[in-house]
């Protein structure tokens, strides 16, 4: 089976596997669990903040990161197709109690002036205890149901100035944020610095079994630990899953043009297919998106599993393929090919 439904499904390397067989232990509860340590200190270091925690999944650091920053009843802005607003259980106004406040977004970016919009212009005359304050701007890099998009550094800069400037704090998604740098060449920690806390993946794009971290100030990071164990997050011998992050960390990063290669062959291959709407020039990293003009994307990805590639819907008529270090140029070429005969005998 050529598993194309996420970059999570990839596999431990030989390498990765005998760095977790053998790593030093103690009890991350307890804060002595060194190879934690090492994990937090390289992740913070890399994308230029003072302290991070590591957490079982992106999905936690995100929802840490909205409460670090809010309490009950207040607003947060997210992009109308963020993860963190779909895709993540409802977590924000479940654990945070937050309302969600949306802007429109063009595949995952948004402007400045969405910002200012969507905070407003309070009048004298308007009760302020009224509406929902709003509190916090959420960014994702790159943003998953865009279609792996990478936001250019001046349009980051030009949304957090905004942000700034009506006195929101700042998180940043970047459960990718390896794909936009190696796919722009802007290092983690340029896209890192207007955000006040910023969650990245391991197990996405990197290839690590378990784990994500939250970076920030030291102070929220602080704050951040609380909730962590709040909410269940307190690891133990944590230091076997941290040892893959941290050599996912140390030796993957490097590989990631490989899966934005074959993401854009596999993307160049189908677009040429009666039945099939994409564009290749907008695929920027591992995801790759299209359209079926004709037929269900339900029934069409089953088809598709029954002939040995398994990729997700994404919506009533579009497929959602993602390229993980585990697909090489075998696995991208047999892809496209069940593609083609999907498409010659749907079923």
């Amino acid at each position: 089976m050529i598993d194309l439904r996420s970059d999570t499904c990839s596999r431990p390397s030989s390498a990765m596997r005998e760095a977790m067989a053998w790593a030093e232990v103690g009890d991350d509860v307890y804060g002595d669990d060194p190879t934690v340590r090492a994990l937090e200190d390289r992740t913070a270091r890399l994308l230029g903040k003072e302290d991070a925690v590591f957490m079982p999944s992106g999905t936690m650091t995100n929802q840490v990161g909205i409460r670090v920053h809010t309490e009950p009843g207040d607003a947060v802005l997210f992009e109308q197709s963020a993860h963190v607003y779909l895709l993540e259980g409802g977590a924000p106004s479940a654990y945070s109690g937050v309302l969600p406040r949306l802007l429109p977004g063009t595949r995952g970016i948004f402007t400045a002036e969405a910002v200012h919009a969507a905070v407003g212009s309070p009048h004298p005359f308007f009760p302020s205890t009224v509406p929902a304050p709003v509190r916090l701007l959420c960014v994702e890099n790159t943003h998953n149901n865009g279609g792996g998009t990478v936001w250019p550094l001046e349009d980051i800069e030009a949304v957090a100035a905004a942000g700034r400037e009506r006195s929101l704090a700042l998180h940043l998604d970047g459960a990718r944020l390896w794909h936009a740098s190696a796919f722009s060449g802007v290092d983690e920690a340029a896209y890192a610095a207007p955000f006040d806390t910023v969650s990245v993946c391991f197990s996405k794009a990197l290839g690590a079994p378990v784990g994500s971290c939250l970076a920030g100030p030291a102070d929220l990071i602080a704050r951040a630990r609380r909730f962590k164990q709040q909410i269940g997050g307190g690891f133990r011998q944590a230091g076997i899953v941290a040892a893959g992050a941290l050599h996912a960390l140390e030796h993957h990063r490097e590989r990631l043009n490989e899966t934005h290669a074959h993401a854009r062959w596999f993307a160049e291959g189908v677009a040429a297919f009666e039945g099939i709407d994409l564009d290749p020039l907008a695929v920027q990293t591992n995801i790759v998106r299209f359209r079926l003009t004709n037929g269900r994307a339900a029934a069409f990805v089953e088809e598709m599993h029954r002939r040995g590639v398994h990729a997700l819907p994404a919506g009533p008529h579009e497929v959602r393929a993602v390229f993980c270090l585990d697909i090489g140029e075998e696995e991208t070429r047999g892809a496209i090919d069940v593609v083609a005969r999907t498409l010659a005998e749907p079923n």
